[in-house]
């Protein structure tokens, strides 16, 4: 039975047929075209960032009589709307090793038929990356030089926890860039979360002991992560990303 997960509850728990879908459409870039005077085309004013993208379903639900169907319908919409103002993960069927974050965006049209049946679309809006299972998976070096393979064509924003004492240096390499981090007073470990732009231990904000050009970037390609001082350790969540 095809089905999407959302805030951790699959559709098929609540008997939910999918209908139809809209889950492969690729998210607008956020780019304004300026028109110059005197100027032959449009000057590209990027924002450099992808927006949101709607993703749907269209499902239905049938029961014996209109009580099952008033009471399943109750319980969908109490799935749905729980947490609304915040990204939930959502998975599905059709695409099992990936996962997006996104929100219900809308309200439940529901069309009853034959007083037992339920026809509705539902529609989320989501952050525009999708993002590979496999790269939820954290990565641990003993020793420096290793290497991680981006497979996608998009830079990801990983998250990294750097073990040691004192201070130290974390450097990546790749084909399109290369980049270093000096870290001072590691007391055991240090977080470091390129999404969320920090630089942390537990809940201790950690930005003014790091030393950098922005956050750590894994590259399309291979990455080399070299680390010294008194980093001791790494492990890596790689968060591959693709549209």
């Amino acid at each position: 039975m095809s089905f999407f997960s959302y805030n951790g509850l699959k559709s098929s728990d609540f008997g939910l047929h999918i209908e139809s879908k809209n889950i492969f459409s690729a998210p607008a870039f956020d780019l304004t075209f300026q028109a110059i005077p005197g100027r032959n085309g449009d000057l590209l004013l990027s924002a450099n960032r992808f927006s949101n993208i709607s993703v749907s379903y269209t499902a239905f639900v049938a029961r014996r009589n209109v009580q099952g169907l008033a009471d399943t319908l109750r319980q969908v919409k109490g799935w749905l709307y729980t947490q609304p103002d915040r990204y939930h993960p959502l998975t599905d069927s059709y695409d099992p090793g990936f996962i997006r974050y996104g929100v219900i965006k809308e309200g439940l049209d529901i069309e009853e038929q034959l007083n037992r049946l339920g026809l509705f679309t539902v529609t989320f809006s989501c952050k525009p990356f999708r993002y590979s299972l496999a790269g939820n998976e954290p990565v641990t070096f003993s020793a420096p030089g290793g290497v991680l393979n981006n497979p996608f064509p998009f830079p990801s924003r990983p998250y990294l926890r750097i073990e040691g004492s004192g201070g130290g240096t974390l450097t990546i390499q790749s084909a399109g860039e290369n980049s270093a981090w000096t870290f001072s007073n590691i007391d055991g470990y240090l977080e470091a979360d390129s999404e969320q732009m920090n630089f942390y231990k537990g809940t201790q904000i950690k930005n003014h002991t790091v030393t950098g050009n922005g956050f750590p970037l894994l590259c399309p390609g291979e990455n080399t992560l070299a680390f010294s001082g008194g980093i001791t350790g790494l492990s890596v969540t790689p968060r591959w990303c693709c549209l």
